[in-house]
């Protein structure tokens, strides 16, 4: 990966590095989380309809808006939501929600015993203060099932929590409601993990666990870590909607590196006697003529002179991110497309002269960097202008780094969100009576095997090879292989076909998803009573997905070869190609069992085929001699 930031495992101790992280997965259930609506996701161009909702921050029953709530209302936004056949009023937000789904509560029961946890006894739902257009009510409704749990690492789990999953967005300000009220289970550990490769170890474990309940949804987004780090004299940051486990070790390592950059940076700037100016400086007139696209459609350009900050706003923070990239982040809270800084200009069609004339303008000296801020109104220009100057405050403060949630960009590196959110955010949802977890109903969960078991018994019991019995046990397709091994089937031909053919099939373009699984278990059936050979499996599952039955498909394969049969063809096949057995001598077994496997079109086991064929090879070398 380019770019990735490596660092001694020592050097983390070092640093003090601390984090936690906070898993939530979608739950494999037949409905939604507060209505009976299905957990299928839509195409958007299906959307049946559609309807716009402007958000707004409630108060706490404190009186007090959540600090992250008011940094989403710095610009109004319209936001719109597609509604689908599958999709209700308890989405629009026009009907209050049903009772808490029960199969949804049971699944995180079941993982609350797993981990070792302790039920809460009586489970109230919460609302939690959401206004990034995300949920059409302006919240999410949550509630916690269960407390203190043990990792591995010697760590604990503080919480399991069951929620309904967002909208999903479609562009810019635009939601698709198919996505919102599936269930989601959110587990969250205590700041336990000291080292990168520690954090994606912990993740992966809790992972495993899930998938090993066998109801979670599976694939890309089903699933998604929110890491909070911090070290030494830095802040707790979290880093929001790592979906890619194998990310997870770098987002770490990027985020320390940011920190101590920042904390770096401040000492220089200390040095320097750096300050944040206090003026406001219109400098529209100055870029009427310019050559800047951006600036030249501007209503308004105002510019903040840095003292000492020369140099420092392009530093790179990480890869691909600098101090100006934090600054620009903050502005864009206010709907500006981002700022410019002296650190990088001229460039962006800002040429040397204008750059030359803005220092003049502003008095800024060598050291000195200056930041323009541009926007479509004198409101927007003024409140992203007050937006960098309070960023830049916080890079001279004691705390430069600051507390805040931020959302990953590729490859790890990561963009300024929002503040972290407080208690401000939650308060007790009405609409939904609490749900009871007497000891009869805890008693009653079971707990099912881990996956790492279940790989370890398909080696010791089913004999099947240790990489393949891991494979197989984390496999969608796990409880469709435990039917056919219950039948009869052989475990190696099981697992060959679930993991080896059906993907070769996908990729040879064959919709292997359309053939039920009960058709595989006939196939792999018809194989262990001889009336199919192995070899004639990916045929017949091929025939079988562009809609022919089992019994149509066995029909187009060839008879059955007897073993005389068997021997002259193959004896023909020798003696015609003689001169290349000769010639590749015991390297002509395998050109020569493709030939004739296509002959007899896989009716005949290959092992038959191997064993009749090396033995013909070895008459015709004989003979040679």
């Amino acid at each position: 990966m380019d770019g990735k930031i490596v660092l001694p495992k020592n050097a983390y101790n070092e640093l003090g590095l601390t984090a936690g992280i906070e898993i939530h997965q979608q739950l494999d259930t037949k409905e939604k989380l507060f209505c009976h609506c299905p957990t299928t996701l839509m195409d958007n161009a299906e959307h049946t309809g559609e309807f716009s909702r402007y958000l707004r921050a409630t108060e706490s029953e404190m009186g007090e808006i959540d600090r992250a709530a008011q940094e989403e209302m710095k610009r109004i936004r319209k936001f719109r939501y597609y509604t689908y056949r599958t999709t209700c009023l308890v989405e629009n937000d026009e009907e209050p929600p049903a009772p808490f789904n029960e199969e949804a509560l049971a699944i995180g029961l079941t993982l609350a015993k797993t981990f070792g946890m302790t039920p809460i006894p009586q489970v109230h739902t919460m609302r939690k203060l959401v206004i990034d257009g995300s949920n059409t009510s302006g919240f999410q409704r949550t509630a916690l099932v269960a407390i203190n749990g043990a990792l591995p690492n010697g760590g604990s789990i503080e919480t399991i929590c069951i929620e309904e999953e967002a909208a999903q967005r479609v562009k810019d300000e635009i939601f698709s409601l198919d996505r919102l009220g599936i269930p989601l289970v959110e587990i969250t550990t205590s700041p336990c993990m000291h080292t990168p490769e520690e954090v994606q170890q912990v993740a992966e474990y809790i992972g495993m666990v899930l998938r090993s309940t066998g109801k979670v949804k599976r694939g890309l987004g089903t699933i998604r870590q929110d890491v909070n780090i911090s070290i030494k004299n830095g802040a707790r940051v979290e880093i929001k909607g790592v979906q890619e486990l194998d990310l997870i070790a770098e987002v770490v390592r990027r985020e320390v590196q940011r920190q101590q950059t920042l904390l770096s940076i401040r000492e220089e700037l200390v040095k320097r006697n750096a300050s944040v100016g206090t003026e406001q400086i219109d400098v529209t007139d100055l870029f009427k003529g310019t050559g800047s696209a951006i600036l030249k459609k501007a209503k308004k350009i105002s510019a903040l002179v840095l003292p000492g900050f020369a140099g420092f706003v392009g530093c790179e923070l990480q890869p691909g991110r600098r101090l100006g990239s934090e600054m620009s982040d903050y502005a864009k809270k206010c709907g500006v497309g981002g700022i410019f800084h002296t650190d990088e200009l001229p460039a962006y069609g800002v040429t040397a002269e204008e750059v030359a004339e803005l220092r003049k303008v502003v008095r800024a000296g060598e050291q000195d960097a200056v930041i323009l801020v541009s926007g479509a109104s004198a409101k927007q220009a003024d409140c992203a202008w007050h937006q960098v100057a309070d960023r830049a405050k916080v890079a001279l403060s004691e705390k430069p780094v600051p507390e805040e949630t931020r959302k990953m960009l590729e490859e790890g590196s990561t963009a300024y969100m929002r503040p972290l959110p407080g208690a401000e955010r939650m308060y007790p949802e009405t609409d939904v009576l609490p749900v009871r977890i007497d000891e009869a109903r805890w008693n009653a969960v079971t707990v099912p095997e881990l996956l790492t078991v279940t790989a370890e018994r398909y080696a010791k019991d089913l004999g099947l090879d240790p990489a393949v019995a891991k494979q197989m046990a984390f496999s969608e397709e796990r409880p469709l292989f435990e039917q056919a091994v219950a039948k009869g089937i052989k475990p190696t031909l099981a697992s060959r076909t679930l993991l080896a053919t059906l993907k070769e099939l996908r990729r040879d373009g064959v919709e292997a998803g359309k053939i039920p699984d009960d058709a595989i278990i006939a196939v792999l059936e018809a194989v262990e009573k001889g009336s199919a050979a192995k070899e004639a499996v990916p045929e017949l599952l091929t025939a079988i997905a562009k809609g022919s039955t089992v019994k149509d498909a066995m029909a187009t394969l060839a008879p059955t070869v007897s073993r005389d049969e068997l021997e002259a063809v193959i004896k023909k096949i020798v003696t015609d190609r003689a001169e290349f057995v000769t010639q590749k001598q015991k390297g002509a077994l395998g050109p020569l069992m493709g030939v004739v496997m296509q002959e007899v079109r896989g009716s005949v086991d290959g092992k038959v085929v191997s064993e009749l064929l090396r033995k013909e090879i070895e008459i015709v070398l004989a003979g040679k001699k």
